[in-house]
Protein backbone atom coordinates (compact mmCIF):
# COMPACT_ATOMS: atom_id res chain seq x y z
CA UNK A 1 0.00 0.00 0.00
CA UNK A 2 1.49 3.43 -0.99
CA UNK A 3 1.53 5.78 2.25
CA UNK A 4 -0.69 9.12 1.45
CA UNK A 5 0.98 11.96 1.83
CA UNK A 6 -1.38 15.03 3.04
CA UNK A 7 1.68 17.45 3.15
CA UNK A 8 2.19 17.17 -0.85
CA UNK A 9 -0.93 17.39 -1.73
CA UNK A 10 -1.86 20.64 0.20
CA UNK A 11 1.30 22.15 -1.01
CA UNK A 12 0.69 21.48 -4.91
CA UNK A 13 -2.71 22.21 -4.13
CA UNK A 14 -1.60 25.66 -3.25
CA UNK A 15 0.85 26.49 -5.96
CA UNK A 16 -1.34 25.56 -8.34
CA UNK A 17 -4.65 26.74 -7.50
CA UNK A 18 -4.73 29.71 -9.75
CA UNK A 19 -3.39 31.30 -13.11
CA UNK A 20 -0.22 33.28 -13.64
CA UNK A 21 -0.38 36.31 -11.45
CA UNK A 22 0.84 39.98 -12.42
CA UNK A 23 4.56 41.50 -11.06
CA UNK A 24 5.23 44.68 -10.82
CA UNK A 25 8.28 45.39 -12.46
CA UNK A 26 10.36 46.36 -9.68
CA UNK A 27 10.06 42.17 -8.37
CA UNK A 28 11.45 40.91 -11.95
CA UNK A 29 14.17 43.22 -13.25
CA UNK A 30 16.71 45.63 -12.16
CA UNK A 31 18.49 48.91 -13.47
CA UNK A 32 21.35 48.34 -14.51
CA UNK A 33 24.16 50.07 -12.19
CA UNK A 34 21.68 49.98 -9.82
CA UNK A 35 23.37 47.65 -7.50
CA UNK A 36 25.20 46.85 -4.10
CA UNK A 37 29.12 46.76 -4.43
CA UNK A 38 31.16 44.63 -1.90
CA UNK A 39 33.90 45.62 0.19
CA UNK A 40 36.22 43.40 2.43
CA UNK A 41 39.04 44.03 5.01
CA UNK A 42 41.67 42.89 7.41
CA UNK A 43 41.50 43.54 10.65
CA UNK A 44 41.78 42.42 14.84
CA UNK A 45 38.60 41.77 17.34
CA UNK A 46 40.59 42.03 20.68
CA UNK A 47 38.77 41.62 24.30
CA UNK A 48 38.52 38.53 23.97
CA UNK A 49 38.19 36.36 27.07
CA UNK A 50 41.56 33.90 26.15
CA UNK A 51 39.62 32.47 22.92
CA UNK A 52 41.63 34.27 20.63
CA UNK A 53 44.22 32.98 18.06
CA UNK A 54 47.16 30.88 20.15
CA UNK A 55 50.09 33.14 18.58
CA UNK A 56 49.68 32.39 14.73
CA UNK A 57 52.22 34.27 12.87
CA UNK A 58 49.75 37.05 10.81
CA UNK A 59 48.08 37.79 14.30
CA UNK A 60 51.58 38.53 15.58
CA UNK A 61 52.80 40.43 13.28
CA UNK A 62 49.93 42.69 12.68
CA UNK A 63 49.97 43.35 16.93
CA UNK A 64 53.29 44.22 16.37
CA UNK A 65 52.68 46.88 13.83
CA UNK A 66 49.56 48.06 15.43
CA UNK A 67 52.18 49.13 18.48
CA UNK A 68 54.90 50.73 16.08
CA UNK A 69 52.36 53.11 14.42
CA UNK A 70 50.73 53.91 17.74
CA UNK A 71 54.06 54.88 18.75
CA UNK A 72 54.93 52.39 21.02
CA UNK A 73 58.34 50.42 20.29
CA UNK A 74 58.70 47.23 21.81
CA UNK A 75 61.01 45.66 19.84
CA UNK A 76 59.73 42.85 19.96
CA UNK A 77 59.62 40.83 16.76
CA UNK A 78 56.16 38.60 17.60
CA UNK A 79 53.38 39.40 20.30
CA UNK A 80 51.17 36.19 21.65
CA UNK A 81 48.23 36.48 23.56
CA UNK A 82 45.02 34.33 22.81
CA UNK A 83 42.86 37.66 23.81
CA UNK A 84 43.44 38.78 19.86
CA UNK A 85 41.71 37.19 16.88
CA UNK A 86 42.77 38.31 13.19
CA UNK A 87 39.28 38.59 11.18
CA UNK A 88 38.57 39.13 7.75
CA UNK A 89 35.52 42.26 7.67
CA UNK A 90 32.88 42.43 4.69
CA UNK A 91 30.09 44.99 3.94
CA UNK A 92 27.77 45.50 0.85
CA UNK A 93 28.21 48.95 -0.24
CA UNK A 94 24.45 50.00 -1.22
CA UNK A 95 23.75 51.82 -4.32
CA UNK A 96 23.87 56.22 -3.57
CA UNK A 97 25.39 55.60 -0.31
CA UNK A 98 26.37 58.97 1.19
CA UNK A 99 29.33 59.53 3.09
CA UNK A 100 28.64 59.40 6.67
CA UNK A 101 25.88 56.43 6.51
CA UNK A 102 26.54 53.29 8.56
CA UNK A 103 26.22 49.83 7.53
CA UNK A 104 26.76 46.46 9.49
CA UNK A 105 29.11 44.36 8.67
CA UNK A 106 29.89 40.66 9.08
CA UNK A 107 33.54 39.51 10.72
CA UNK A 108 34.98 36.03 10.43
CA UNK A 109 38.26 34.36 11.90
CA UNK A 110 40.58 33.40 9.75
CA UNK A 111 42.92 31.53 12.60
CA UNK A 112 42.32 29.12 15.20
CA UNK A 113 40.25 31.37 17.58
CA UNK A 114 37.61 29.24 19.53
CA UNK A 115 35.29 32.85 20.19
CA UNK A 116 34.49 36.08 19.17
CA UNK A 117 32.13 36.60 21.83
CA UNK A 118 33.03 40.08 24.08
CA UNK A 119 35.29 41.16 21.15
CA UNK A 120 35.97 44.80 19.75
CA UNK A 121 36.75 45.22 16.14
CA UNK A 122 39.55 47.79 15.53
CA UNK A 123 39.81 50.12 12.76
CA UNK A 124 39.26 48.13 9.54
CA UNK A 125 39.33 49.89 6.76
CA UNK A 126 37.08 48.23 3.79
CA UNK A 127 37.96 48.13 0.04
CA UNK A 128 35.97 48.12 -3.09
CA UNK A 129 37.49 46.14 -6.33
CA UNK A 130 39.41 48.72 -7.35
CA UNK A 131 41.28 48.50 -4.46
CA UNK A 132 39.99 52.39 -2.77
CA UNK A 133 38.73 52.06 0.90
CA UNK A 134 35.06 53.18 0.72
CA UNK A 135 34.65 52.48 4.26
CA UNK A 136 36.35 52.54 7.91
CA UNK A 137 34.32 50.18 10.21
CA UNK A 138 35.14 49.70 14.25
CA UNK A 139 33.12 48.62 17.40
CA UNK A 140 31.72 45.70 19.44
CA UNK A 141 30.87 42.21 17.74
CA UNK A 142 27.36 40.59 18.64
CA UNK A 143 27.66 36.95 17.88
CA UNK A 144 23.49 36.25 18.45
CA UNK A 145 22.70 32.80 16.63
CA UNK A 146 22.13 31.60 20.20
CA UNK A 147 20.49 27.84 20.09
CA UNK A 148 19.42 25.79 23.02
CA UNK A 149 21.38 23.12 24.76
CA UNK A 150 24.53 24.83 24.93
CA UNK A 151 25.66 22.30 28.12
CA UNK A 152 25.77 22.48 31.80
CA UNK A 153 24.66 26.08 32.60
CA UNK A 154 21.33 26.05 31.01
CA UNK A 155 22.27 28.75 28.67
CA UNK A 156 22.51 28.40 25.27
CA UNK A 157 25.54 27.85 22.87
CA UNK A 158 26.07 30.22 19.15
CA UNK A 159 25.77 27.97 16.68
CA UNK A 160 29.30 29.70 14.60
CA UNK A 161 31.05 31.88 17.63
CA UNK A 162 33.47 32.57 15.18
CA UNK A 163 31.39 34.69 12.83
CA UNK A 164 29.83 37.72 14.15
CA UNK A 165 28.24 41.16 12.90
CA UNK A 166 28.98 44.53 14.28
CA UNK A 167 25.96 46.65 13.75
CA UNK A 168 26.27 50.13 12.07
CA UNK A 169 29.73 49.30 12.28
CA UNK A 170 30.77 50.88 9.56
CA UNK A 171 31.08 54.48 8.51
CA UNK A 172 31.00 55.24 4.51
CA UNK A 173 33.65 57.60 3.55
CA UNK A 174 33.75 57.29 -0.27
CA UNK A 175 30.59 57.70 -2.18
CA UNK A 176 30.50 55.98 -5.86
CA UNK A 177 29.86 58.71 -8.23
CA UNK A 178 26.83 58.44 -9.95
CA UNK A 179 24.42 61.38 -11.99
CA UNK A 180 21.15 59.32 -11.88
CA UNK A 181 18.43 62.19 -12.08
CA UNK A 182 20.34 63.29 -15.31
CA UNK A 183 20.34 59.88 -17.15
CA UNK A 184 18.83 59.94 -20.53
CA UNK A 185 19.36 56.07 -21.02
CA UNK A 186 18.30 53.24 -18.61
CA UNK A 187 18.95 49.63 -18.92
CA UNK A 188 16.02 47.00 -17.38
CA UNK A 189 17.56 43.47 -16.73
CA UNK A 190 15.34 40.36 -16.70
CA UNK A 191 15.95 38.94 -13.31
CA UNK A 192 14.98 35.35 -14.83
CA UNK A 193 15.47 36.13 -18.78
CA UNK A 194 12.72 35.29 -21.08
CA UNK A 195 11.75 36.54 -24.72
CA UNK A 196 8.32 36.69 -24.07
CA UNK A 197 9.00 38.60 -20.73
CA UNK A 198 11.04 41.11 -22.30
CA UNK A 199 8.66 41.56 -25.34
CA UNK A 200 5.80 42.13 -22.72
CA UNK A 201 7.91 44.69 -20.66
CA UNK A 202 8.86 46.83 -23.52
CA UNK A 203 5.46 47.33 -24.76
CA UNK A 204 3.68 47.79 -21.18
CA UNK A 205 6.29 50.73 -20.51
CA UNK A 206 5.37 52.11 -24.27
CA UNK A 207 2.03 52.13 -23.43
CA UNK A 208 2.58 53.94 -20.26
CA UNK A 209 4.34 56.23 -21.53
CA UNK A 210 2.52 56.94 -24.73
CA UNK A 211 5.51 56.26 -27.53
CA UNK A 212 8.66 54.25 -28.62
CA UNK A 213 10.47 54.62 -25.79
CA UNK A 214 11.58 50.78 -24.88
CA UNK A 215 12.91 47.76 -26.93
CA UNK A 216 13.66 44.53 -25.51
CA UNK A 217 17.68 44.24 -26.83
CA UNK A 218 17.52 40.07 -26.32
CA UNK A 219 15.79 37.65 -23.56
CA UNK A 220 16.98 39.78 -20.44
CA UNK A 221 17.48 43.25 -21.54
CA UNK A 222 14.69 46.16 -22.14
CA UNK A 223 16.42 49.83 -23.38
CA UNK A 224 14.93 52.70 -21.90
CA UNK A 225 15.19 56.45 -23.73
CA UNK A 226 14.15 59.09 -21.50
CA UNK A 227 11.23 60.71 -22.57
CA UNK A 228 11.22 64.82 -22.99
CA UNK A 229 9.02 65.65 -19.99
CA UNK A 230 11.01 63.33 -17.59
CA UNK A 231 14.63 64.62 -18.77
CA UNK A 232 16.09 65.34 -15.62
CA UNK A 233 14.31 63.73 -13.36
CA UNK A 234 15.27 59.57 -13.99
CA UNK A 235 13.81 58.92 -10.38
CA UNK A 236 10.57 60.01 -11.04
CA UNK A 237 10.54 58.04 -14.72
CA UNK A 238 11.56 54.82 -12.77
CA UNK A 239 9.20 55.02 -9.77
CA UNK A 240 6.70 55.23 -12.72
CA UNK A 241 8.14 52.14 -14.77
CA UNK A 242 9.30 49.81 -11.85
CA UNK A 243 5.39 49.93 -10.51
CA UNK A 244 4.17 49.07 -13.73
CA UNK A 245 2.74 45.06 -13.63
CA UNK A 246 3.29 42.92 -16.13
CA UNK A 247 2.50 38.88 -16.26
CA UNK A 248 6.04 36.83 -16.52
CA UNK A 249 6.44 33.98 -18.95
CA UNK A 250 8.46 30.68 -17.91
CA UNK A 251 9.37 27.72 -19.73
CA UNK A 252 7.81 24.40 -18.53
CA UNK A 253 10.45 23.02 -15.92
CA UNK A 254 10.29 20.34 -13.25
CA UNK A 255 12.83 20.38 -10.33
CA UNK A 256 13.87 17.66 -8.31
CA UNK A 257 15.81 17.78 -5.77
CA UNK A 258 16.86 14.33 -4.95
CA UNK A 259 18.22 14.43 -1.23
CA UNK A 260 15.06 15.81 -0.04
CA UNK A 261 12.64 14.26 -2.01
CA UNK A 262 11.70 18.03 -3.06
CA UNK A 263 9.62 18.33 -6.30
CA UNK A 264 8.60 21.81 -8.01
CA UNK A 265 6.80 21.50 -11.04
CA UNK A 266 5.91 24.22 -13.12
CA UNK A 267 1.99 24.89 -14.27
CA UNK A 268 2.61 24.80 -18.11
CA UNK A 269 4.07 21.05 -17.69
CA UNK A 270 2.26 18.74 -20.55
CA UNK A 271 2.66 14.96 -21.27
CA UNK A 272 2.38 12.72 -24.20
CA UNK A 273 0.56 9.28 -24.72
CA UNK A 274 2.92 7.24 -22.44
CA UNK A 275 2.57 3.94 -20.11
CA UNK A 276 4.64 3.90 -16.74
CA UNK A 277 4.72 1.22 -14.64
CA UNK A 278 6.49 2.28 -10.94
CA UNK A 279 6.09 -0.23 -8.14
CA UNK A 280 2.47 -0.58 -6.83
CA UNK A 281 1.59 2.08 -9.55
CA UNK A 282 0.38 1.93 -13.07
CA UNK A 283 0.18 5.53 -15.14
CA UNK A 284 -1.13 5.62 -18.65
CA UNK A 285 -1.85 9.07 -20.50
CA UNK A 286 -3.41 8.12 -23.65
CA UNK A 287 -6.14 9.33 -25.89
CA UNK A 288 -8.51 7.98 -23.68
CA UNK A 289 -10.85 8.83 -20.72
CA UNK A 290 -10.25 11.28 -18.20
CA UNK A 291 -8.18 11.26 -15.04
CA UNK A 292 -9.09 8.86 -12.14
CA UNK A 293 -7.51 6.20 -10.14
CA UNK A 294 -8.47 2.62 -9.82
CA UNK A 295 -6.83 -0.90 -9.05
CA UNK A 296 -6.34 -3.03 -11.46
CA UNK A 297 -4.67 -6.53 -10.01
CA UNK A 298 -1.68 -5.30 -7.30
CA UNK A 299 -1.31 -2.36 -9.30
CA UNK A 300 -2.85 0.94 -7.99
CA UNK A 301 -3.57 2.68 -11.43
CA UNK A 302 -4.32 6.43 -12.78
CA UNK A 303 -5.32 7.18 -16.53
CA UNK A 304 -4.84 10.49 -17.73
CA UNK A 305 -5.99 12.21 -21.06
CA UNK A 306 -3.27 12.96 -23.62
CA UNK A 307 -1.97 16.73 -22.52
CA UNK A 308 -2.97 16.68 -19.50
CA UNK A 309 -1.65 19.80 -17.64
CA UNK A 310 0.07 19.48 -14.14
CA UNK A 311 -3.15 20.11 -12.34
CA UNK A 312 -4.44 16.66 -13.40
CA UNK A 313 -1.32 14.90 -12.94
CA UNK A 314 -0.84 16.22 -9.24
CA UNK A 315 -4.55 15.76 -8.41
CA UNK A 316 -4.11 11.62 -9.38
CA UNK A 317 -1.12 11.02 -8.21
CA UNK A 318 -1.86 12.50 -5.20
CA UNK A 319 -5.07 10.66 -4.90
CA UNK A 320 -3.14 7.21 -4.84
CA UNK A 321 -0.76 8.88 -2.37
CA UNK A 322 2.49 8.98 -4.21
CA UNK A 323 5.83 9.99 -1.70
CA UNK A 324 8.15 12.76 -3.60
CA UNK A 325 10.84 9.96 -4.30
CA UNK A 326 8.12 8.34 -6.46
CA UNK A 327 7.97 11.30 -8.01
CA UNK A 328 11.26 12.26 -8.93
CA UNK A 329 11.91 8.44 -9.68
CA UNK A 330 8.59 9.08 -12.20
CA UNK A 331 9.75 12.30 -13.75
CA UNK A 332 12.70 10.82 -15.10
CA UNK A 333 11.33 8.11 -16.42
CA UNK A 334 9.11 10.46 -18.36
CA UNK A 335 11.87 12.67 -19.32
CA UNK A 336 13.89 10.21 -20.66
CA UNK A 337 11.03 8.24 -22.67
CA UNK A 338 10.37 12.06 -24.03
CA UNK A 339 6.63 12.34 -23.01
CA UNK A 340 7.25 14.82 -20.67
CA UNK A 341 7.25 18.53 -22.26
CA UNK A 342 9.22 20.23 -20.05
CA UNK A 343 13.04 21.08 -18.88
CA UNK A 344 14.12 18.66 -16.10
CA UNK A 345 16.59 19.71 -13.48
CA UNK A 346 17.92 17.25 -10.98
CA UNK A 347 19.37 18.96 -7.92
Amino acid sequence: MIVRHLALLCMFSALFSGEAMAARVKDVASIKGVRDNLLIGYGLVVGLKGTGDSGTDITSKSMVRLFEKMGIQTGATDFKSKNVAAVIATAKLPPFARAGTKMDITVSSIGDAASLEGGTLLVTPLRGGDQNVYAVAQGPVSLGGVTAGGGGGGGGAVSFPTTARVPNGAIIEKEIDSNFTQKKTFVLSLNSPDFTTASRLARQINTELGGKYAVARDSGTVDIISPFNYEGNGVELIAVIENLEITPDSKAKVVLNERTGTVVIGDNVRLDMVAISHGELQIEIGGGGGAGGGRGGAKEKVGLMQGASIRDIVKALNTLGVAPKDLTAIFQALRAAGALQADLEVL
